[in-house]
């Protein structure tokens, strides 16, 4: 994927004079998802990312593709059901992204196991046909054979059931490549700075500023397309400046631990934290990812930051189930996400308790919002998006196809592929690209498997524009550990500027910026008593 290509092929239709059929702003899960769906049906799309693609939520999710036992216990049985089908489906048609895992719930009263053991049963019937395994009960022995650092005092036994496990940030460059694959024109770094609307006041398309160049450029469209997630109000009240509010942010945040603190291959999930929330310990790419919290919140971002009673919530509740209690000095990284839920009720104050299901809103003019939802159910979410913006458009309906889409990168048994076996298809041609250039085949950092040949690829390959974008979305590097990262953000600075023909300063600016931003994945000390 070229940017700089696509942004052409954009400026090219707009001289001609005929609009997309929809244009999508928003370069996240939910806009990425319905750009695949309407070009695999045919239609003219383009796509509007005003930072790099996954920069906010999309990217720092729990990790897992599930059906959401929570909402189970909700009684939201039909947003269970939505989930689980699309679970099945996903690992489908991305099995090189999406795989199992199994989850222990550990029980330390007498009445848990009955209890859940019976609520995964259920689990495991709505799942039907895209079921990814059998749940039962565990002895205590068995508990601990798969959880050895579990927290054993009071132990009784457990219940394991299975769900699905997958990397965000990949999943969504692999989305964007299907989408070029299809026709789509998606470009990041492209900030929609305003709405065109006829002389009755429909949009009919968006002012659009290239971050790069500073050039702007008017985008006609029959369906312009709101999907920017927790910034959805911004571009409704862009559209109606008196527009209500229909977004309830909240925080959730993620700590990251090594490896010896869940050794093995299945995670923890405790049902009921302190909050209301679960609780979810998960081996993931050779770390331990920790989480997550519901914290409401005034203000979005681009980079939302941890709170400190947001940081000791996940340390005192790991360490209810550890047997070795972390302490901040044990974190590789913390990653704050921001959950765009949409409440239907103005005075629902319990953000936890706000359903996690999608929303579909025509304003008066014509702007279509897609909100709410979550990773599990982008597909169903882009499917029902682009059903009803065929209509606002006045194009031919088409049917969906994404089914059955394969997505980018499909790859069967890309485990072989080891550490780039979330690359599928694409592991042997990085592969080929560090035996043509030798020096490509050198790692980033003694404590990241990430080769120089990645930074390339992404940069040549995947639309990377900064070492922001290689690091901590590309390859997961920022996330998996903060320190190293910035301590291998000079020699990624060094490579992306040969491959995007840039000078010694833009490095060197590079640099400084990515290690500042690095700094703030890493927990302050605490706060003096």
């Amino acid at each position: 994927m070229d940017r700089a290509h696509l942004l052409a092929k954009i400026r090219d239709r707009c001289a001609s004079g005929e609009p997309f059929d929809l244009l999508v702003v928003g370069g996240g899960a939910t806009g990425v998802g319905i750009a695949v769906d309407a070009a695999s049906r045919g239609h003219r799309v383009a796509l509007l990312e005003q930072s790099d693609f996954g920069k906010g939520t999309s990217s720092r999710s729990t990790k897992l593709v599930h059906g959401g036992v929570r909402y189970l216990q909700q009684g939201n049985v039909s947003l269970v059901m939505e989930a689980l089908k699309e679970r099945g489906l996903l690992r489908r048609n991305a099995p090189h992204l999406v795989h199992d895992l199994p989850f222990v719930v550990p029980n330390y009263a007498w009445w848990e196991a009955p209890f859940y053991g019976i609520g995964m049963k259920v689990y495991d019937a709505l799942a039907g046909r895209y079921g990814f395994g059998e749940s039962r009960n565990l002895t205590r022995q068995e508990t601990v054979e798969r959880l050895p650092t579990i927290e054993t005092e009071g132990l009784r036994g457990g219940v394991i059931y299975h769900d699905g496990q997958f990397d965000d940030a990949r999943l969504l460059i692999n989305l964007v490549t299907t989408a070029v694959d299809q026709g789509a024109l998606p470009v990041n770094y492209a900030r929609v700075t305003g709405l065109l609307k006829n002389d009755q006041g429909y949009v009919v398309g968006a002012s659009v500023l290239d971050l790069e160049t500073a050039a702007t450029l008017d985008i006609p469209a029959r369906c312009v397309i709101n999907a920017t997630g927790a910034f959805s109000d911004g571009l409704r009240q862009l559209d109606d400046p008196e527009a209500r509010a229909i977004v309830r942010p909240s925080q959730g945040i993620h700590l990251v631990l090594p490896k010896d603190f869940l050794p093995g291959e299945s995670a923890i999930m405790v049902p009921h934290t302190d909050d209301g929330r679960v609780l979810f310990a998960i081996p993931w790419h050779g770390v331990v990812v920790v989480g997550t919290t519901d914290t409401p919140i005034d203000e979005v971002t681009l980079e939302p930051q941890p709170l400190e009673e947001e940081i000791e919530f996940l340390l005192e509740h790991a360490a209810r189930y550890l047997d070795h209690d972390p302490d901040r000095g044990d974190v590789l990284s913390v990653f704050a996400g921001i959950r765009p839920l949409v409440a239907n009720v103005a005075e629902e104050s319990d953000t936890a308790k706000i359903s996690r299901e999608h929303s579909l809103a025509v304003s008066a003019s014509g702007l279509l919002t897609v909100a709410g939802g979550k990773w599990t159910t982008y597909r169903k979410m882009a499917e029902d998006a682009v059903d009803l913006a065929e209509t606002i458009a006045g194009v031919e309906p088409s049917p969906c196809v994404t089914r059955s889409l394969n997505v980018h990168g499909h790859h069967a048994n890309a485990e072989r592929f080891g550490a780039l076996a979330d690359y599928g298809s694409d592991a042997p041609e990085i592969e080929a690209l560090a035996a043509r250039e030798p020096a490509l085949g050198e790692r980033i950092h003694p404590r990241l498997d990430v080769r120089l040949a990645q930074v390339a690829w992404a940069v040549r390959e995947e639309m990377a524009r900064t070492v922001d974008d290689v690091l901590a979305r590309r390859t997961r590097s920022l996330l998996l550990d903060a320190r190293a990262a910035a301590e291998a953000a000079e020699v990624v600075a060094g490579t992306m500027a040969r491959e995007l023909g840039r000078g010694q300063d833009w490095a060197d600016e590079q640099t400084r910026t990515f290690r500042a931003l690095a700094a703030r994945y890493l927990p302050a000390a605490p706060p003096s008593p």
